[in-house]
């Protein structure tokens, strides 16, 4: 399906989602930045791809894409998503 509409961010997500599950944690990053470029409201790639940036060890990278999250889910107006991404960023070491 992405390989049909590349800005199908729900596909996009999707496949994301199972490169994660599937462990392979590079190509979900590379699919969340992906969506977060295509589609910066999608909220929840911002949340997944920090999880999957701190599995790699990638703690600064996580850290400023949860940051950018942030900024997307206030801008957005989406409450539920933004503590979510807050309480990640909150448990990162410093």
């Amino acid at each position: 399906m992405v390989e049909q509409d590349p800005k199908n961010s729900f596909a996009r997500y999707g496949l994301a989602m199972e490169y994660a599950a599937g462990g392979t944690l590079e190509q979900a990053v590379a699919e969340y930045r992906a969506l977060i470029g295509n589609d910066p409201g999608y909220v929840a790639a911002y949340f997944h791809g920090g999880q999957a940036l701190e599995k790699l060890g990638k703690l600064e990278e996580a850290r400023a894409i949860y940051l950018e999250g942030l900024a997307a889910a206030s801008a957005k107006g989406d409450g539920h998503t933004r503590s979510e991404i807050q309480a990640a960023l909150d448990l990162l070491p410093v």
